[in-house]
């Protein structure tokens, strides 16, 4: 999350620039019987919230799959801007 918030910044100038995130997400790399990949997602989601408070607050997809070699987490994010 913090990478895709400095790739946020230098696109935008200023995180002060966002109105709201809209969408957030994200697909962790695990086995496939695990269960704990929203854990890792919701760590992202609260950051968001620590950060922004209600214009922090968005909807959320995320999951596991085990098709990413070398890749532990992807994600993607919408961000309403002014």
């Amino acid at each position: 999350m913090l990478s895709c918030l400095a790739d946020l910044k230098t696109e935008i100038g200023s995180l002060d620039r966002v109105k709201r995130i809209v969408k957030l997400l994200g697909m962790v790399n695990s086995d496939p019987a695990s269960t704990a990949s929203r854990t890792v997602i919701n760590g992202a989601s609260d950051l968001l919230t620590t950060i922004f408070g209600d214009k922090g607050r968005h909807a959320r997809c995320g999951g596991g799959h085990g098709r990413a070699p070398g890749v532990a987490v992807e994600i993607e994010m919408i961000v309403e801007t002014e």
